[in-house]
């Protein structure tokens, strides 16, 4: 019998779009937590990845570290499943796009935010990580006007896409950046984590073995 994947992350961390997907495909996934940064409280974790970042998904050979890559990764490793979107499928190159735009457009702002205002105000970098929050809400108006007349962000139906935009909603909210987030993202963050998969996930991290 094969092994089971394993998953490092923190919880809460953007390891959250992998332990999400996971519980949404029914992938059995060996969930392994690590405090945060990880890579200062648990320096042994830096000997299975010399980025000390989370996620870090291993599975044989396999060794990811995205957590947008590793989300699309267990909705299709076992074939695809309705969370992914294949070539020559309607909203394919949406579905494309926008999961890459999780990370490289909204997510992005927010993680320098969250270095200058909140983990390191010492370097006297908040009004460069305020500017970055302003950054974060004028990056939102892509999601807001995709969702204006739709549930979900491709094919009319949830995809790895929702996972890993809405977790960046979800992680504004938990950080301070909610302020400038519109009603109708807020709405759709609602009928996200309303979903069994996400209050499993948010509950298996919350309980999940130590790592190291």
């Amino acid at each position: 019998m094969a092994e089971r994947p394993t998953l490092y992350t923190c919880a809460r961390s953007r390891g959250f779009r992998a332990t999400w997907a996971a519980e949404e495909a029914g992938v059995d996934i060996d969930l392994r937590m690590l405090p945060f940064p990880p890579r200062f409280l648990a320096p042994e974790y830096l000997e299975l990845n010399p980025l000390g970042t989370v996620p870090l998904l291993i599975e044989g050979d396999v060794r990811m570290t995205e957590s947008c890559a590793i989300a699309h990764y267990l909705a299709t490793k076992d074939g695809y499943t309705d969370l992914a979107i294949a070539a020559g499928e309607a909203d394919y190159a949406a579905y494309c796009d926008f999961t890459y735009h999780a990370d490289a457009t909204i997510t992005f702002p927010q993680t320098v935010y969250m270095r200058f205002v909140l983990f390191e105000k010492d370097k006297g970098l908040q009004e460069a990580g305020e500017a970055y929050a302003k950054w974060f809400w004028k990056r939102l108006v892509k999601l807001e006007q995709r969702l204006e007349s739709r549930e979900f962000l491709c094919a009319d139906r949830f995809t790895v896409a929702d996972i890993c935009c809405g977790y960046a909603l979800v992680l504004a909210e938990s950080v301070g950046l909610d302020e400038g987030v519109p009603e109708n993202l807020k709405a759709y963050r609602e009928r996200l984590r309303a979903r069994d998969g996400f209050r499993r996930a948010w509950e298996r991290e919350a309980a999940g073995p130590a790592a190291i």
